[in-house]
């Protein structure tokens, strides 16, 4: 009579039982294929159906699992979030940069670059902080726009992310430096700098995101909501930054439950 284990798997190599199992030795090496097989199913048939396994759990208090949240975003005061029509508008625009960035980055990617600009290894994560916003606000002695420094020091000011630089950018370089800038960003204030990188990186990242940077979108418009959320005024310079940013990741890369809703 069969078992219930072979009711519902049954072999697909069967093995004549015949006399000499208890000949067989399990501690050495099979003779052939038969003795093999014969081995296999000995030695099926001295474990246990079911299998309790021992658990220590003072052993586990250390690694527990970390759950990821998926709440929305931190509503905007009112009066602080733009209309539908601007987001579609913006989302236009986006799209067609995008385009243009893929249509044109094998030139973009073929033009010499300054002597320079020495991009970081991808492992680098405070040479990419340097990189993209400057030794002064990566450095925390200020913020001021690389537009008004009038020697235009790029290592004091930070590159900006030009085409012939975020055309050179990989997938993989793209998600790391979007982790690098969105995890700088999450215990730090908003500036220019880093709203120029932020965009090009989204411009530049391919869908069907992959899993990391969905992650990563999601993060960085709960981090811009959650900065909204504190201004005092309408006339803030970082609002609309903070609302496109939003806007992208909702609108654009279709992550909805995040998305303004009309007031």
């Amino acid at each position: 009579m069969k078992s219930d284990v072979e009711e519902l798997m049954p072999r697909l190599l069967p093995v004549e039982v015949g006399d000499g199992t208890e000949d067989l030795d399990l501690n050495g090496p099979p003779r052939n294929p038969r003795e093999y097989l014969r081995q296999v199913q000995l030695e099926a048939s001295l474990c246990p159906e079911v299998v309790v396994a021992q658990i220590d759990p003072k052993k586990l208090k250390k690694k527990q699992t970390v759950n990821a949240s998926v709440a929305g975003c931190q509503a905007a005061p009112v009066g602080f979030s733009p209309s539908l029509r601007w987001q579609q508008h913006q989302v236009s625009c986006f799209s067609d940069i995008r385009q243009s960035i893929t249509k044109h980055r094998n030139h973009w990617s073929s033009q010499t670059l300054d002597d320079n600009v020495l991009m970081p290894k991808l492992t680098d994560e405070e040479g990419w902080k340097r990189f993209c916003l400057g030794e002064k606000v990566y450095l925390g002695t200020s913020s001021c726009d690389a537009d008004t420094d009038p020697a235009l020091d790029y290592s004091k000011v930070g590159f900006p992310p030009f085409l012939s630089i975020v055309s050179r950018l990989n997938q993989a370089t793209v998600s790391v430096v979007l982790e690098i800038l969105i995890s700088w960003f999450e215990e730090r204030d908003f500036v220019p700098q880093l709203g120029r990188w932020l965009y090009a990186l989204l411009a530049c990242l391919e869908k069907p995101l992959l899993p990391e940077a969905h992650s990563l979108i999601r993060q960085l418009a709960r981090r811009c909501a959650l900065l909204r959320s504190t201004l005092e005024s309408q006339e803030d310079e970082r609002l609309s930054a903070l609302n496109l940013l939003i806007c992208l990741v909702a609108r654009y890369f279709e992550q909805n439950d995040l998305a303004d809703q009309q007031e």
